[in-house]
């Protein structure tokens, strides 16, 4: 089981941390379903060289849109070797006939039913070219192989999932097509959730899943289970469950302590023109008061080049990220992934430059912007994340926070992610990240307003240190 490294993590631009985050919890889910007697190797080429010199009976892999070329290249070489490759993943569900002139078997959308389904042909030595799911549940999912995980060689190996999909549809959005002919958002079983958090060593969940609030009584019933465990976890939400009454008080109560939301724009025209009702007329100043006054720290996601988007939406989302005291961002160039409807618009009005996927990176301009030029898009784009995290601005924005503990969390967290490149850098070199682990918690655990969960003590402050973990969801 292999998953290929992104075209930007290898680049000259490579952040190695931002790569080293989380293991490949998608292929570890699908090795659940193997026999205990089926020999499985996991690699993932972000963080360790790949052995490419075997023979094995079945090669899976898990395909990105910047992965593409190299997934294709690894698969074409093993199918050269007389070796069955299966592929998947979202680029694999966009374009499937392009993949399929790489693969044995391509699998569209998620595998929860046609995996064991194409396991049993395989075995019977007649598995079928195509798998196309349509059923959709997570009811009866073995758990996932976690020792197929190298945990040593990520920050922050107890990653989890425990829905799939979201339930919102912004047009510029990769996961849509992964969920088409069937359900797009559905959950675990809340017991089955808490068992899966409750095998995690440690104290520290990152929860990937797209959007974690996205179903109110589910969310409710598992901060519940979740509130005597005494964990610190990370995950993502929207504006508009932010705001709901009540669900993020709980979300704190039960370890909540940093929260990607996907702001996106600043401009109510954009945000209609995309499909992103969630966001409209909603106070973005209050979300993030909100949130702070409970103790979690944002990382807020910023699309450029949206069609209402001028050469001053730079400047001025960074400057309100700035003020609104914002602990780390992420922004991306807005990109049309094959398979979502940005895609079917910009194609039909002939704005598309290029597809070249290895270009698809959310880096670069690949469509002709409305209201700039696609160097003023890229300038910008890369103008705003420095400016956004000059030392100047993380100290001002660091200055928002009513406390010192608040204010120190910042800083470290701000400053770490972004201001101490030759240092992760060298512990990723030793395969020694995982060490980093409990400074990420001592960070987590640093906020001096957070309310403590039922049957959970408060938890006292800590010397904060430098990291943090934004991690790119264009989709959120």
């Amino acid at each position: 089981m292999i998953l290929p490294a992104l075209i930007e993590a290898t680049g000259p631009g490579w952040r190695p941390i931002k790569y080293s985050l989380v293991p490949p919890l998608g292929l570890a889910t699908l090795a659940s379903h193997l026999d205990p007697d089926d020999e499985v190797v996991l690699q993932d080429e972000h963080v360790e060289t790949l052995d490419l010199g075997d023979e094995p009976d079945l090669v899976v892999i898990q395909v990105y849109i910047t992965s593409a070329r190299r997934s294709y290249q690894i698969a074409d070489l093993y199918r050269h070797r007389g070796v069955h490759v299966a592929m998947g993943g979202l680029h694999v569900t966009s374009l499937p006939d392009e993949a399929a002139r790489h693969a044995d078997s391509i699998f569209l959308g998620p595998g929860e039913a046609t995996w064991p389904e194409f396991l049993a042909d395989f075995r019977a030595g007649n598995p079928k070219p195509r798998y196309e799911s349509s059923v959709r549940t997570l009811v009866g999912i073995p758990p996932v192989r976690r020792d197929l995980i190298k945990r040593n060689l990520y920050l922050c190996p107890n990653s989890i999932v425990v829905s799939r999909g979201c339930p919102h549809h912004c047009d510029f959005c990769y996961k849509d097509a992964f969920y088409t002919g069937g359900q797009g958002f559905y959950t675990q079983a809340v017991d089955d959730a808490l068992a899966e958090i409750e095998r995690l060593p440690g104290r520290h969940v990152y929860f990937l899943d797209d959007h974690l609030l996205g179903k109110p009584s589910f969310a409710r019933e598992l901060f519940a289970g979740m509130g005597g465990m005494g964990r610190l976890w990370q995950a993502a939400s929207t504006v508009d469950a932010v705001l709901r009454p009540g669900l993020l008080e709980e979300a704190a109560a039960a370890g909540m302590r940093s929260v990607f939301i996907g702001f996106e724009t600043l401009s109510a025209d954009n945000l209609a023109g995309h499909h992103k009702p969630q966001n409209l007329s909603r106070d973005y100043g209050e979300v993030v008061k909100r949130v702070h006054d409970l103790g979690i720290m944002v990382n807020a996601s910023f699309v450029f080049g949206l069609d209402h988007d001028d050469a001053g939406v730079f400047d001025r989302t960074v400057e309100w990220a700035v003020s609104a005291g914002i602990e780390t961002a992420t922004f991306h160039i807005l990109t049309p992934y094959p398979g979502t409807r940005l895609h079917t618009r910009l194609q039909a009005d002939r704005r598309i430059l290029t597809d070249d996927w290895d270009r698809y990176t959310t880096r670069d301009v690949v469509y002709q912007p409305r209201g700039l030029t696609p160097g003023q898009l890229l300038g910008g784009y890369r103008g705003a994340y420095r400016d956004f995290y000059r030392w100047g601005s993380i100290l001002r924005s660091a200055g928002s926070h009513d406390n010192r503990g608040d204010w120190l969390r910042h800083l470290a967290y701000a400053g770490g992610w972004k201001k101490f490149e030759w240092l992760w850098d060298r512990v990723i070199s030793a395969r020694q990240v995982n060490r980093a682990l409990p400074l990420l918690e001592a960070v987590l655990g640093g906020s001096g307003t957070h309310p403590p969960g039922k049957d959970q003590d408060p938890i006292a402050p800590e010397p904060p240190r430098p990291t943090d973990l934004p991690i790119y969801r264009q989709a959120a």
